[in-house]
Formats: structure tokens, C-alpha cells, sequence
């Protein structure tokens, strides 16, 4: 009875051991799997990281490299703010002097008009007779005759004489020669006067003044104490120019010369 009792109780410690070894063989078996899975998902965990980290420095590259971009780009609108600054104040500076230069060249334009106007012939009126005169000989007429009428009598025989001599075939001529015979006239210079107007009555028979130059000569004639040529000078008079003013006045001479 005792045997048996000891073969079963040293049966069970054996299966008992060999159930605890089979156990802590299951149990190392599971603590080595469990190492390696951990091992692993912190090696994914530090690539992960080390992704993340890369990420993030091209990250901050590319926001730095951003920066200094908008930075150029800031400079450069910058620049362009200036240039085109620097150019409105050219084109304004541009426009300045083209209106400046413009304004310029109207004067200068106007002022060559002008002088240019001083050498163009000009029409004239004058003693009933109109004609086209240098302005050189309108001035120089008008001023013997400025003199004249000041009294100034050699003078205006000098001023009249001259202008004659220097423009011969001037519209003035006829009434230059009237005034010049009525300079000579007033300086009592009977014969030369004389000589003016019947130049001025040979060649100019319709001019305005020639009516008064007939009676001129009558009266140089009378001055002269040639009553006959004054009368006869008088009644030619009357007949060429019945209607004139002058021979109203020769007709009252010609009843004092009877």
C-alpha cells in the first residue's frame, strides 16, 4: 500500500516540473516576442521622428527661403517705387522743358514775323492815291513830312530831296515833290519850287495834290512879279480841274490880277 502511494505522488512532481518548465518556456518564448515588437515600433517611432525632423528643417528652410524672397521682392517693388518716381519727376521735368522750349520758338517765331514784317511791303493811301511802299520808305517820308509840318523848312528841303533821290520810282514821289516845292516855297526859292510842281504835273496830271500844285506855281509866279505867266498858270487851272478847290481860289485870284 505504501508503494503505490509513492509512485503516484513522485509521478505527479514529475508532470508537476515538467508543467512548470513547459510553462516558464511559453512565458521566456512570450517575453522574447514581446521585446521584438517593441524594439521595432520604436525603431518606426525614431523614423518617424527623424521624417518629422527632416520635414520640419526643409519646412523652416522653405519659410526662411520664403522670407528672404518676399524680402527681394519687397526690395525690388521698392526700387521699382523709386524709378518710377525718379522717372515721373524726369517726365514732368521732360514736359516742363518741352513747354518751355515751345514757348521759346513761338517768341522767336513771332519775333522773326515781326522783323520780317518790317522788310514787307505795306499798302499805302496817300493823297488820294493808294500803293504798295517798302516800310523803309514809309517811314522816311513820314518823317521829312514830320518835319515840314514842324516848320523846320531847310530840313524837310534836305529830307524831301533825299527821299526822292533814294526811292524814285516811289508811290511817294508825287507828294514828296508837292512838299518839297512847298518847302522851297516858304524859303522863298520861287524858281525851284516851281520846278517841283510842274514836275510833279507833267508826271502825275490825276494825282490828288495836283491841283494845288498849279496854284502853287501861280503863286511862285506872282511872288516872282510875272503876272502874265500867273495868270495864264491860273486860267489852265480853272479849265484841268474846274471842280477843285483850287480853282475856287485861282478864279479869286484871277479877278485881283485883272
Amino acid at each position: 500500500m505504501t508503494m503505490p502511494f509513492f509512485r503516484t505522488t513522485s509521478a505527479a512532481r514529475l508532470v508537476l516540473a515538467l508543467a512548470c518548465t513547459a510553462s516558464f518556456a511559453t512565458a521566456s518564448q512570450a517575453a522574447i516576442f514581446g521585446d521584438d515588437e517593441a524594439r521595432r515600433a520604436i525603431l518606426e517611432l525614431r523614423q518617424r521622428l527623424d521624417a518629422m525632423q527632416v520635414t520640419n528643417q526643409r519646412a523652416n528652410e522653405d519659410t526662411a527661403q520664403l522670407r528672404r524672397s518676399l524680402l527681394d521682392l519687397q526690395a525690388q517693388i521698392e526700387t521699382l517705387r523709386q524709378d518710377q518716381a525718379r522717372l515721373r519727376g524726369q517726365n514732368e521735368q521732360l514736359l516742363q522743358q518741352s513747354s518751355e522750349l515751345q514757348r521759346k520758338q513761338k517768341d522767336i517765331a513771332q519775333g522773326v514775323e515781326e522783323r520780317l514784317k518790317q522788310f514787307e511791303p505795306v499798302t499805302v493811301t496817300v493823297d488820294g492815291q493808294q500803293f504798295t511802299a517798302d516800310p523803309a520808305e514809309k517811314r522816311d517820308f513820314d518823317a521829312a513830312l514830320e518835319v515840314f509840318r514842324a516848320g523846320r523848312f531847310a530840313d524837310a528841303n534836305k529830307s524831301f530831296s533825299g527821299f526822292i533821290g533814294q526811292y524814285p520810282r516811289s508811290g511817294y514821289v508825287p507828294s514828296a515833290r508837292f512838299w518839297l516845292g512847298n518847302a522851297q516855297y516858304a524859303e522863298r526859292n520861287y524858281k525851284d519850287a516851281i520846278a517841283n510842281f510842274r514836275s510833279l504835273l507833267t508826271a502825275n496830271p490825276e494825282h490828288g495834290r495836283a491841283p494845288e500844285a498849279a496854284l502853287s506855281i501861280a503863286n511862285c509866279q506872282i511872288e516872282l512879279k510875272d503876272t502874265r505867266a500867273a495868270r495864264k498858270t491860273l486860267e489852265d487851272l480853272v479849265k484841268a480841274y474846274p471842280r477843285s478847290e483850287a480853282a475856287v481860289a485861282a478864279k479869286e485870284q484871277l479877278s485881283r490880277l485883272k
